[in-house]
């Protein structure tokens, strides 16, 4: 009787091991969609393929890109006196609109959290536009852009090349189309110092 006792005890506690084991994996296996999963994991499954943690860092990119680049082209409209300058802006402004209603319907149907200001180093780009004075203006403003403009491209053909999320991957080849448009017209302003931005010193 003693030796059934014993050995419906030791079955019992395997049962509950067991199940104290499982219980953590059953009780996340949907939760791919909380903020929390969307921090932690490194890629989680969607209805149009894996999310990887590159492909939300692109996506959060070109949010914060709009963020500022917007308000820092419709500044060029306001203060620079060069048509080519206003030229550039005005391609800006509508592929940065453009890019942003994209940008915020592909987060919200993955479930990206995206940010509603632009981060500090950004903040500080349009800070050094705005204490340029009228004869540095223009300089100032078109390097900055083509600057940030140049060292988002290659992320974006990383991710365009890599990705499995047919989202991500849509978003990524109209992100492309932009940022070459926003880099030839900034370049096509005369006021881009190559030998800086080669120089990494912009």
């Amino acid at each position: 009787m003693r030796r059934i006792n014993g050995s419906v005890i030791a079955s019992l506690a395997l049962v509950v091991t067991v199940g104290a084991l499982a219980f953590p994996v059953w009780s996340y296996a949907d939760r791919s969609g909380t903020a929390q999963a969307n921090m932690a994991a490194g890629t989680v499954s969607t209805q149009w393929g894996p999310l990887t943690a590159a492909d939300r860092d692109l996506i959060i990119r070109v949010r914060l890109a709009g963020l500022w680049e917007l308000p820092a082209a419709e500044q060029a409209m306001q203060r620079s006196k060069s048509a080519k300058v206003k030229e550039a802006a005005d391609h800006l402004i509508v592929g940065h609109k453009d890019l942003d209603q994209r940008v915020r319907a592909v987060a919200e149907q993955l479930n990206v959290e995206l940010p509603n200001q632009p981060n500090a180093q950004q903040q500080g780009f349009l800070q050094q536009m705005s204490n340029a004075t009228d004869d540095q203006y223009d300089r100032v403003w078109a390097n900055l852009l083509r600057s940030a403009h140049g060292k988002i491209f290659p992320a974006i053909g990383t991710v365009r090349n890599m990705t499995e999320n047919t989202l991500v991957r849509q978003l990524a080849s109209d992100t492309n189309q932009t940022v070459l448009d926003h880099i030839t017209m900034l370049e096509k302003t005369g006021q881009v110092d190559f030998d800086a931005i080669a120089n990494g010193t912009i």
